[in-house]
């Protein structure tokens, strides 16, 4: 395998170049590796879980226990 290491202005390692045929090779040869790259959670999903415990940091009362959370998607239908 012909790796590339990518380093940064100090000589520091930040990642690795893998030829795309090589990639292919490991990923026909390792299945769950697709695995991997379909369970990366978007960085937008992410956010919004931030920002809603940032929201809950800043005030436990607004949050319902979970008994209540089901209550009310129980009368909502």
């Amino acid at each position: 395998m012909k790796l590339e290491y990518i380093s940064d202005s100090q000589g520091i390692t930040t990642g690795v170049y893998i030829p795309i045929s090589e990639w292919n090779d490991l990923k026909s040869k390792y299945q769950e590796i697709e695995l991997e790259e379909a369970y990366q959670i978007p960085k937008a999903h992410k956010d919004l879980v931030l920002e809603r415990l940032e929201n809950y940091k800043n005030d436990p009362g607004q949050a319902l226990d979970f008994n209540s959370a089901l209550d009310d998607i129980d009368n909502d239908l």
